[in-house]
């Protein structure tokens, strides 16, 4: 019977993950679990106060006179590059109208904002991996296709959505929270949330939400497996994940699962750099991920009882699912070369790069002071 050793001594140099003794895996599982909890108590927490802060918020807004669709949707596309996250400005954008401080239209743009701007944490670390050297290029084109990816499809998604909130195509699907739910919130955070309100101004209140909301995140990610370890089962459906329809269900499972877009496209650099994922594969898994990264946000709409704002997250994804299905099973082939063909001058160029990105940080500055 081999020991522990021997068996690492085995699959040592094969590129595959010794498997782990079982106490390992149980404590492992249980780690995850306690950090999953933890993450759900203090996201609901964090939700919570913003709603109860969030009235603090508004003089700032009427003071740099952001108010209407636009503005709006360039504070949540900068809000996203703050964060380096689409999830937290998605969130907040719900409190933001829960509180009556936007309105659905308003809200619906700067929800749009944060998807626009999801993806530049990809080519953040793309960026810091090519600058420092000690990675090739890729992970700087990955960013570029994530983020052109998702403004030629989430672009569009705007004047439907807000013409569909507008029409009231959607405004029979209006889901309030369970009265359980409604009442465990009250029972367990309304004191909580109570002491902070009398020991804070609204905007410190909303702050303290945003802080917490953020850390709820991060203790997410702890709970979440190592998945750019290689194993036996990822190379065995290496071959399978070229296809596009594969990879657009890779994205939408990923991300479903990891509860953010940023995450589950970080992933597509290691997963590259290793040579599981193509890099002209990637355009589907970042269709699928903007999709499914919305299952938080209607978690965030339910808990804060604004039925309404589940309408909007329900609109969002209804439009914006249908948009990138129409490309991907109609239009892929064009779609793609024309995006990868985008991508190459962008990442071959310098005078291109440059240009990009003063593109992508001056856009959502000149929205928002408009």
């Amino acid at each position: 019977m081999q020991s522990e050793h021997a068996r690492e001594r085995v699959v040592a140099g094969s590129g595959i993950t010794a498997p782990r003794p079982r106490w390992r895996s149980v404590a492992g599982i249980a780690t995850r679990v306690t950090y999953s909890a933890t993450g759900l108590f203090i996201f609901i927490l964090a939700l919570q106060l913003m709603k109860a802060g969030a009235r603090g918020l508004k003089p700032i807004l009427e003071s740099l006179s952001a108010d209407g669709v636009l503005n709006l949707l360039g504070f949540g596309w900068l809000g996203s590059y703050v964060v380096m996250s689409g999830s937290p400005v998605a969130a907040i954008s719900l409190s933001l109208f829960s509180s009556g401080t936007i309105s659905d239209t308003e809200s619906f743009a700067m929800i749009n904002g944060s998807r626009l701007g999801a993806s530049f944490i990809v080519l953040f670390i793309g960026f810091v991996l090519w600058v420092t050297r000690r990675k090739s290029a890729d992970g700087l084109y990955i960013g570029v296709v994530a983020l052109l990816t998702a403004f030629t499809l989430w672009l569009p998604v705007l004047p439907i959505g807000v013409l569909a909130l507008d029409q009231g195509w959607f405004d029979t699907i209006e889901v309030g929270t369970p009265g359980a739910i409604n009442s465990f919130v009250d029972f367990a955070y309304g004191p909580i949330v109570e002491r902070f309100a009398d020991n804070f101004s609204d905007f410190v209140l909303f702050v303290l939400g945003v802080g917490m909301l953020l850390s709820a995140f991060a203790v997410f990610d702890r709970a979440l497996p190592n998945l750019e370890q290689p194993s036996e089962r990822i190379e065995k459906v290496k071959e399978s994940l070229h296809h596009p329809l594969a990879m657009f269900a890779l994205g939408l499972t990923v991300t479903a699962i990891t509860m953010s877009v940023s995450i589950s496209l970080t992933l597509l650099i290691p997963l590259s750099l290793k040579g599981y994922i193509r890099r002209n594969a990637i355009i589907p898994y970042v269709m699928g991920a903007n999709i499914s990264t919305w299952v938080d946000t209607l978690v965030a709409a339910l808990l804060l009882d604004t039925p309404r704002a589940f309408t909007i997250v329900f609109t969002e994804m209804v439009v914006g699912a249908s948009i990138s299905l129409f490309v991907l099973i109609f239009l892929y082939k064009p779609y793609s070369n024309a995006i990868i063909t985008v991508a190459n001058y962008i990442t071959h160029n310098q005078r291109g790069f440059a240009l990009f990105m003063g593109a992508i940080l001056l856009v959502p500055l000149v929205l928002f002071l408009i």
